[in-house]
């Protein structure tokens, strides 16, 4: 069965840091993701991770891009979001997501979600 379980958010303040984690279980993927939803808005794209025989690449969306950083611990299957110099803005409900082949910055093109992780910034 696979899970998907984030961990890592919290209250913060505007410019401090936070490291969200993705565990996953059950199997591998190729492509890993970030999303985030903010109240009464649609579900966004944060960040990817893609693998391949070549190495990784990773993409982010403009509003983080400098800010966040995706990565992936192989030995632990553990997607991470570094966040830095966060912003009020970045104040969401913060969701990993998984699909088995290619990269996407569209949500319904993920097959596995995780329950999500609760992001607030104050100002």
């Amino acid at each position: 069965q696979v899970q998907l379980v984030e961990s890592g958010g919290g209250l913060v303040q505007t410019g401090d840091s936070l490291r969200l984690s993705c565990a996953a279980s059950g199997r591998t993927f190729s492509s890993y993701a970030w999303f985030r939803q903010a109240p009464k808005k649609e579900r966004e794209f944060v960040a990817a991770i893609m693998f391949s025989w070549t190495g990784s690449n990773t993409y982010y969306a403009n509003s983080v891009k400098g800010r966040f950083t995706i990565s992936r611990d192989n030995a632990k299957n553990t997607v991470y979001l570094q966040m830095n110099s966060l912003k009020p803005e970045d104040t969401a409900t913060y969701y990993c997501a998984a699909r088995e082949y290619g990269v996407s910055r569209t949500r319904t093109d993920y097959d596995y979600w995780g329950q999500g992780t609760q992001v607030t910034v104050s100002s």
